[in-house]
């Protein structure tokens, strides 16, 4: 007899089920949309509005509550101070179950899990999102590419002068060279001479 045993099991021992709950219903909070099983879903649901309510009581006694269940302080300032105002004139229904169709792996039914305020959704969607990275990756290199050839029209007279430096530093040592091969073959010479003559 199964009498008051109402809930899915999920394949889940009791400690692991309740986590897995606290989990889900504290992103469903925090990030106002969540996707998952239909049937994790619906299991949820219920939880999910039962910790909105807390929020839309707001005593000290239900901020405890909703803290033993959801295990997280951030989660359950974010559920008191953001989502349950959004509600405040709702009697119930604060979420919604959307199926979208098979998941790719194995063919589980999914859908997503959201709150009803479609303001709340769009605006943590929009925080999640990151910015356009093309728009603003073709700025930068355009500047890269400038600063680039700045710098390669900067490099390129300080090259020519150090090439012609180096040319001159050279080609004194060789006159100077030369001018000493003179002065040495006109002492060679004279001393050849000499020599030759005795």
């Amino acid at each position: 007899m199964r009498h008051a045993r109402s809930g899915k099991k999920l394949g889940r021992d009791s400690a692991h089920r309740k986590a897995l709950y606290s989990n889900l219903a504290g992103a469903l909070i925090e990030h106002g949309r969540i996707k998952t099983t239909v049937t994790k879903a619906k299991a949820v649901k219920p939880i999910a509005e039962q910790m909105i309510t807390l929020g839309r009581r707001g005593d000290l006694h239900a901020r405890r509550q909703a803290t033993a269940f959801l295990r997280s302080r951030d989660v359950v300032h974010k559920l008191f101070a953001d989502v349950a105002p959004l509600f405040k004139d709702r009697p119930g229904g604060y979420t919604r179950i959307v199926k979208i169709g098979p998941r790719q792996g194995d063919a589980a039914e999914m859908a997503y899990l959201e709150l009803v305020n479609e303001e709340y959704v769009a605006a943590q969607r929009e925080e999640r999102t990151p910015e356009p990275v093309a728009a603003a990756a073709e700025e930068p290199v355009d500047e890269v590419v400038d600063e680039a050839q700045e710098a390669d029209a900067e490099e390129a007279p300080e090259v020519e002068a150090e090439a012609s430096e180096e040319t001159e530093g050279e080609a004194e040592p060789e006159v100077e060279s030369a001018g000493e091969a003179d002065e040495s073959t006109d002492d060679g010479d004279g001393s050849a001479a000499d020599d030759e003559v005795q």
